[in-house]
């Protein structure tokens, strides 16, 4: 397998979106994810990407995981609130993340 969870934060390296953080929403298969990010990627409609324009980060916004596993909604903001801990200085926000 492609080694991306669901809940995974991620980094796009190629693309429009390039630098910007996104959380993973669904696993298609070994060469395409679903990921959002909560502004412009809304988790109605989140981007299909392929894996190889995407960096792994070492963090599982477990919230998110644990929502999307159960069936349950998830908001934008939820998305918004972990990511927004990434473009803070020193981890400001690290209490919804899991070290992979």
């Amino acid at each position: 397998m492609n080694g991306f969870i669901v809940g995974q934060v991620v980094r796009s390296v190629a693309g429009r979106d390039k630098g910007q953080f996104m959380v993973v929403i669904e696993v298609l298969d070994d060469q395409f994810i679903y990921v959002c990010n909560g502004k412009l990627r809304k988790v109605s409609n989140p981007k299909k990407k392929k894996i190889k324009h995407l960096a792994k980060t070492n963090h599982i916004a477990t919230d998110i995981r644990d929502k999307i596993l159960d069936g349950k909604k998830i908001s934008n903001a939820e998305i918004r609130k972990i990511l927004e801990s990434y473009h803070m200085p020193n981890g400001v926000g690290d209490e919804n993340r899991e070290e992979v």
